[in-house]
């Protein structure tokens, strides 16, 4: 691995970890609005189609494999379908904050799942990094959760424990969805392909569900003005713009890495709630932060 492929891998993780944020922010409106199946279906058909035009137009259909579109196809299935069905649920009733730390533990999971299943292997400093960034993360969220909810994005709706349990369900299927993707990302797969194929069969699957009469109440609500601007703008961002970073660190690094990288979102977005809702965090959510950031300068430079 050259130093070139290290750098778009870090970069490719970090990238996403943006896009989530930021998208995390734009999405609770809208799930909340319309419920986690409908929100998914409508995003990712807008972007299934904004993506096949782009590969289209580039050509990067050539660089799919039959055995890589079917590892893709598997991994949207896993990855999207079964686990960001799962990550809306969730976010939903924990808010965004809450949700993205959960959220992070997908980074330790792809690690332990690229060990088992590809044989991945890390240094000590690297793996050092991935377990800071955890600690981090978890920090942030045990400090911040002790804080009066005041703002409306904060509440939680229902149980928090069986909307942590569900946001770990979202987390093993992401790990799992980054793992069954990796090999066909190192056989050169074009990263725009490889998502457009993960979204498209995504997009099929709940588009099939939505012929259910009792789904298609979702879809009107959808077509709303207030409700589709928000649901095409989170599409573009965190699954266009997202995935196919993701789809590039992929490409040129270890999957566990990437998912680590991938998964700093949390700090990413406490100084953008800080914005939002004009409450800073605790000081035991920035000590969480440091730690995270920390273990990213362990991964990055090792």
């Amino acid at each position: 691995m050259t130093f070139d492929s290290v750098m778009l891998a870090n970069l490719g993780g970090l990238g996403a970890a943006l896009c989530w944020a930021v998208s995390g922010l734009i999405a609770i409106g809208p799930v909340r609005a319309i419920g986690s199946v409908a929100f998914n279906r409508v995003r990712l058909s807008i972007v299934f189609v904004l993506l096949a035009a782009a590969v289209t137009v580039l050509g990067g259909w050539e660089t799919l494999t039959a055995r890589d579109a079917a590892l893709l196809a598997l991994s949207g299935v896993v990855g999207i379908v079964m686990g960001d069905v799962a990550l809306f649920w969730s976010l939903s009733r924990l808010g965004p904050r809450r949700n993205a730390v959960v959220y992070a533990t997908n980074a330790p999971m792809t690690a332990l799942l690229g060990w088992a299943a590809l044989g991945e292997g890390f240094a000590v400093t690297t793996l050092a990094g991935i377990a800071l960034v955890t600690a981090g993360v978890m920090l942030a969220v045990f400090y911040r959760a002790r804080e009066p909810a005041t703002h409306r994005w904060e509440a939680v709706q229902g149980g928090i424990g069986i909307g942590v349990a569900v946001c770990l369900v979202a987390a093993l299927c992401q790990a799992a969805g980054s793992v069954i993707a990796k090999p066909a990302m190192a056989d050169g797969t074009d990263p725009v392909a490889a998502a457009a194929v993960r979204v498209g069969t995504a997009a099929a699957l709940l588009l099939a569900y939505g012929l259910r009469p009792s789904q298609r109440a979702g879809i009107a609500a959808a077509l709303k003005p207030a409700v589709l601007g928000p649901v095409v703008v989170n599409g573009i961002i965190g699954i266009g713009l997202g995935m196919t970073l993701l789809m590039i660190g992929l490409a040129h690094g270890r999957a566990g890495v990437v998912a680590t990288l991938s998964a700093t979102s949390p700090v990413l977005i406490l100084p953008l709630l800080w914005i939002v809702t004009r409450r800073p965090a605790a000081a035991g959510a920035w000590i969480g932060a440091g730690l995270a950031v920390a273990g990213v300068m362990l991964i990055v430079n090792r």
